[in-house]
C-alpha cells in the first residue's frame, strides 16, 4: 500500500513557478468577488515565478506545503508588522490551492509556521484576515484565534474590512 504524505518544508529556488500557480490559484479562490477584478488581476500580475524567486533569493520565510510530489500550498511568516496587537510572530499569508482546501493541510501548515516562529523564540502569532472572507475567518477561529482588532484595506474604490487574530 502507497501512503501519500504531505510535507511542510522551507521554499528553494525550484518552488518559484509552482508558488506562482499556487498563489493564482487560492487568490482567485478567495477574493474573487470581493476583491475588484481589476485590482486582483494587478496583484495577481505582480507576483510571477520572478517575484517568488527573488523572495527566495532574499532570503523571506516561505513554507511550502507538498502533497503526492507537488505544491498544494504555501504560508510566509516573520515578525508581527503591528507591535499593538501584542504579538511578536506573524503569519503573512498562508493559502491552499482550493481543491486542497478542508482537508487538514491548512492547519498542517499553520501549525508548522507556529513551530517554526516558537523556535525562532517569537512569542505570539498575529494574523489578519478580510471580514468577508468566510473560509479564513472560521479556520483562524477553529485554531483557536481570538478576534482582537480591526481595520480595512481600500482595492480601487472598494473599502474591505480585515480582522487581526491573535494566538498565544
Amino acid at each position: 500500500m502507497k501512503t501519500i504524505a504531505a510535507d511542510v518544508r522551507f521554499a528553494e529556488a525550484r518552488d518559484a513557478a509552482a508558488l506562482s500557480l499556487v498563489h493564482e490559484a487560492s487568490w482567485r479562490g478567495a477574493y474573487g468577488g470581493l476583491i475588484p477584478h481589476r485590482a486582483l488581476s494587478r496583484m495577481l500580475s505582480r507576483r510571477g515565478p520572478e517575484w517568488w524567486a527573488k523572495a527566495i533569493r532574499n532570503r523571506a520565510t516561505i513554507l511550502v506545503l507538498d502533497y503526492d510530489g507537488e505544491t498544494v500550498g504555501y504560508a510566509t511568516l516573520g515578525r508581527n508588522r503591528t507591535l499593538a496587537l501584542g504579538a511578536e510572530g506573524e503569519i503573512y499569508e498562508l493559502y491552499l490551492r482550493p481543491e486542497f482546501q478542508g482537508l487538514g493541510f491548512g492547519r498542517r501548515l499553520f501549525d508548522a509556521c507556529r513551530t517554526l516562529l516558537r523556535s525562532r523564540g517569537l512569542k505570539g502569532l498575529a494574523v489578519w484576515a478580510l471580514a468577508d472572507n468566510d473560509n479564513a475567518l472560521r479556520f483562524y477561529e477553529a485554531a483557536g484565534g481570538i478576534d482582537v482588532a480591526g481595520g480595512a484595506e481600500t482595492f480601487e474604490d472598494r473599502t474591505l474590512r480585515k480582522v487581526a487574530f491573535t494566538f498565544s
